[in-house]
């Protein structure tokens, strides 16, 4: 993938400002780290800036082996998610570092607290702001008893999101339903998957015999947090419908999160791991056989396409990721986003048919190879490098096109 001119564009300074970073787990953070990652390969100059994280000094500046430089702000913890936070920072702090040394764009991953300060500053500088939207946080009012606040949250993304120059969204069907939400302009910029260290040849038959299975027998897995808004009672329903059939499968959960202490009381069979990284997860999930997907609420959902790299046959309903990179029935099954019991049947065919799982996990670990991080960083790059703003949005670069 090329720019306008034909080539990267190098040597730029980008900040990104988010309120989580590694070595904090979720898909924002990971998303992040490989961005950082690809940016510096590509010669730009990269700046975090974030909350500090905990037991980490008060530090104003330092350096990272993600970035060349961590700017880093007070927090206070997230509600739902104590081990999250938001960065709590006026826009002068902002002002004043970016006046010292001012980056050609700033990408706000988060939308909160140290979201809009990042904003407030990059607009009265007069930086190219871009932003991300990651977390459909609006949605997950509804599973923390609190969706009387759904419309006051899209009001208040509309708000945020139209403050800044563009927005990234992480699919096609993801920017489709911002612009319903009254936000533009919006471009998609997806994710790619390390199909190197997530590769079916992690399998590792000795983690399969500690979690009690003998070869010919299913691992059923999840991998995520185990909160809430993922849906895990359907999961958990779906592995009984498979269990019923196969008594000696076992219902793999890595992660952690509000729900583990009870579904560790009420399904004490389970298989807890907790939370799995680097190549201990890479192995995790290519031990497993069948991968259960049943959020409704994720952006996208970067375990989708971890697991397809892994060799897994993935469940899912028809959003997020899976709505990008599933053929039914070919690399993964489907379900509509209301047929929960869709849902079920295709996990309970996969389970039975031997042929067709085979069949599924050999493609999803095909089709994973052709979603390399190095095409997704050049797009990144062909969206929020580009000096002439206005240009960028009505002359849209050749392979990018705006929603």
């Amino acid at each position: 993938m090329s720019t306008a001119s034909g080539k990267r564009q190098q040597g730029r300074h980008i900040a990104i400002v988010s309120e989580t970073f590694a070595p904090e787990i979720n898909g924002v953070a990971n998303t992040l780290t490989h961005l950082c990652q690809g940016l510096m390969a590509a010669g730009h100059r990269v700046q975090v800036v974030r909350p500090r994280q905990r037991d980490e000094g008060n530090q104003a500046c330092s350096g990272s082996s993600l970035c060349q430089e961590v700017f880093t702000v007070g927090g206070i913890p997230l509600p739902g998610y104590r081990a999250l936070q938001f960065g709590v920072s006026r826009s002068a702090p902002l002002r004043r570092l970016w006046q010292q040394s001012r980056p050609d764009t700033v990408y706000v991953a988060t939308p909160g607290p140290l979201g809009i300060a990042a904003v407030n500053a990059a607009r009265k500088l007069g930086i190219t702001v871009c932003s991300g939207f990651h977390t459909n946080f609006h949605r997950y009012c509804r599973h923390y008893h609190a969706g009387f606040l759904e419309p006051a949250l899209r009001l208040y993304s509309r708000w945020f999101h139209n403050r800044t120059d563009l927005t990234l969204a992480p699919t096609r069907q993801m920017g489709a339903r911002l612009q319903g939400m009254g936000i533009h302009p919006v471009a998609p910029w997806s994710r790619g998957v390390d199909c190197q260290r997530f590769s079916p040849q992690r399998r590792d038959e000795l983690l399969r015999e500690r979690w009690g299975l003998k070869p010919q027998d299913r691992a059923v897995l999840y991998v995520g947090r185990l909160a809430p808004e993922k849906n895990l009672q359907l999961a958990v329903s779906c592995f009984e419908r498979i269990q019923a059939l196969h008594p000696r499968a076992r219902f793999i959960l890595v992660g952690e999160g509000p729900l583990r202490a009870k579904l560790e009381q009420r399904h004490p069979e389970f298989i807890f791991c907790g939370v799995q990284k680097g190549d201990a997860l890479a192995r995790h999930y290519a031990s497993g056989d069948l991968f259960l997907f049943p959020s409704k609420t994720d952006t996208f959902g970067n375990v989708v396409t971890e697991a397809m790299a892994s060799g897994l046959a993935v469940v899912a309903f028809d959003d997020a990721a899976a709505s990008e990179h599933i053929r039914h029935q070919e690399n993964g099954m489907m379900a509509a986003l209301v047929d929960d019991d869709a849902f079920v049947e295709h996990a309970l065919t996969l389970a039975q048919q031997n042929t067709l799982l085979g069949n599924i996990r050999s493609q999803a670990r095909l089709d994973a190879l052709d979603l390399d991080w190095t095409s997704q960083v050049e797009q990144f790059e062909q969206l929020t490098l580009n000096s002439d703003r206005r240009a960028r949005y009505h002359a849209i670069t050749p392979g990018i096109t705006l929603l």
